[in-house]
């Protein structure tokens, strides 16, 4: 069946939309679309979105990740192995981290990285046919952010929801920061790890994220304020 962006799809459906794009300039085909000979067909169901200039994906609601390349991960290490750490990720099978893969990490100078500690990392190597490989550095061998989370409180959520409050559209981030100091992780497989000065604090932030996922943006900035008021006692 013939789609166009803004349209519900399944599985099998064509938009000829994107393929007449390609044909004028370069097109970026994301999640949920698949390229055979000169058309772009649907693999998920969801809704087609396109951002501009020329970059279509499909949103759909996704239970277990699926990594790949690129990709912000939070995962938690569950064994190690030699000189690699096994990392769950959620998906169908373990990731593979070298202890080289750390700011300033050499044979003799190794990270410490214990089983049971949450890292924050990024998939060098993703695909549903293949074990994925993180590294805790960027492309200039930089840590930025990543590496081993100390402290702070980790929950699950959908991967739809991580999508949504990573949009520079949500106000639920900027909402949040004006209430209260905190540091966050997005972790695109479905994973968030969040801390703040109290508990208190820290789960009613949580509650707030995951609260938000089928809210409207005025909804939104609206439970950020009511969540502030209750912690300030100004509601009963």
């Amino acid at each position: 069946m013939k789609v166009s962006v803004g349209d519900v799809v399944m599985p099998g459906d064509y938009c000829e939309e994107i393929a007449k794009a390609g044909e004028k300039s370069k097109v970026i085909v994301g999640p949920g679309l698949h390229k055979e000979s000169n058309q772009i067909y649907v693999t998920k169901a969801g809704v087609l979105k396109k951002k501009n200039p020329n970059t279509y994906w499909v949103d759909y609601y996704q239970k277990r990740y699926i990594p790949a390349r690129g990709e912000n991960v939070i995962g938690i290490v569950i064994q190690k192995a030699g000189d690699i750490y096994r990392v769950d990720l959620g998906s169908s099978m373990s990731a593979a981290l070298s202890y080289l893969s750390f700011e300033g990490a050499t044979k003799k100078n190794r990270p410490n990285v214990q089983i049971g500690d949450v890292v924050y990392a990024k998939t060098l190597v993703g695909s549903k046919d293949m074990e994925p490989e993180l590294v805790c550095v960027d492309s200039y061998g930089k840590k930025g952010r990543l590496g081993v989370l100390t402290d702070g409180f980790l929950f699950k959520c959908s991967i739809n929801l991580i999508r949504k409050i990573l949009n520079p559209q949500c106000p639920l981030l900027d909402s949040l920061k004006n209430e209260w100091p905190f540091e966050l992780a997005a972790g695109m497989n479905g994973r968030i790890w969040i801390k703040a000065k109290s508990m208190r604090e820290t789960i009613a932030l949580g509650n707030a994220i995951l609260g938000a996922e089928y809210l409207s943006a005025e909804e939104i900035k609206a439970m950020c304020a009511n969540i502030a008021a209750i912690l300030a006692g100004h509601v009963a």
